[in-house]
């Protein structure tokens, strides 16, 4: 909900940190269109990992090892890297608990996807080329810009720890992609996947808050109902 950066604290822009919901915002304004529409033949179901990251006697620290709850455990090397470690359990619920055909995931993740896109585009990190197509065409529909980005393979040696399954950030480059690649531990490796870095395109510094993602999701599913 409110991102300090924990322990990591953020020492820049924490006045904006409200923008950090935006992807849990984005979900919430397509779950109501949808639920306007009433798109025929799709079954949709949405998810918000939602927390504030505070300092208390309570938060968690930077070395401390985190269990997901598909049983993968997670060195935290930075605790302002905090939505990926909820996303994580939200991605393994839509996975495994709810059986979804097919997971897209919107989150202002990284600050790397506005450095490499600017403020205009939401990244897509996806490994499936069909998924890849009908965000780019839901893209194209209303407006909400995207780009897809890489995900080599090799880039997952930059998350490997020593003392749990995964650490929580790679190093300093390609921050984007390895986000995203962390994100991939925690969905079936046969199932269509995307996740969306809407950091950029989220927040407007003179108007505020834009929407963004709420009406690519919306067209997404209502194209789906079509198929």
């Amino acid at each position: 909900l409110f991102d300090t950066g924990g322990y990591n604290i953020k020492t820049a822009m924490m006045e904006l940190m409200k923008f950090d919901c935006g992807g849990s915002a984005a979900v919430f304004g397509a779950a109501r269109a949808i639920a306007a529409l009433a798109p025929e033949g799709v079954e949709v179901h949405f998810c918000v990992a939602a927390c504030e990251n505070m300092i208390s006697s309570k938060s968690y620290v930077p070395s401390d090892i985190l269990t997901a709850s598909n049983g993968k455990t997670i060195e935290v090397l930075n605790t302002d890297a905090e939505g990926r470690l909820t996303l994580a359990d939200a991605l393994v619920f839509a996975d495994e608990e709810l059986g979804c055909d097919k997971i897209v995931e919107l989150s202002t993740l990284t600050g790397a996807c506005m450095v490499a896109l600017g403020k205009g585009l939401s990244g897509v990190f996806t490994k499936d080329d069909d998924l890849a197509k009908q965000i780019a065409d839901a893209s194209e529909a209303t407006g909400d810009k995207s780009w897809r980005m890489p995900m080599p393979d090799e880039y997952n040696e930059l998350l490997e720890s020593k003392i749990a399954d995964i650490q929580n950030i790679g190093t300093r480059y390609g921050g984007a992609i390895t986000a995203a690649l962390f994100l991939q531990n925690f969905v079936s490796k046969d199932k269509p996947f995307a996740h969306v870095d809407i950091a950029g395109p989220v927040w407007d510094d003179a108007s505020g808050a834009t929407g963004y993602g709420a009406k690519l999701v919306t067209e997404l599913i209502v194209q789906e109902s079509k198929q």
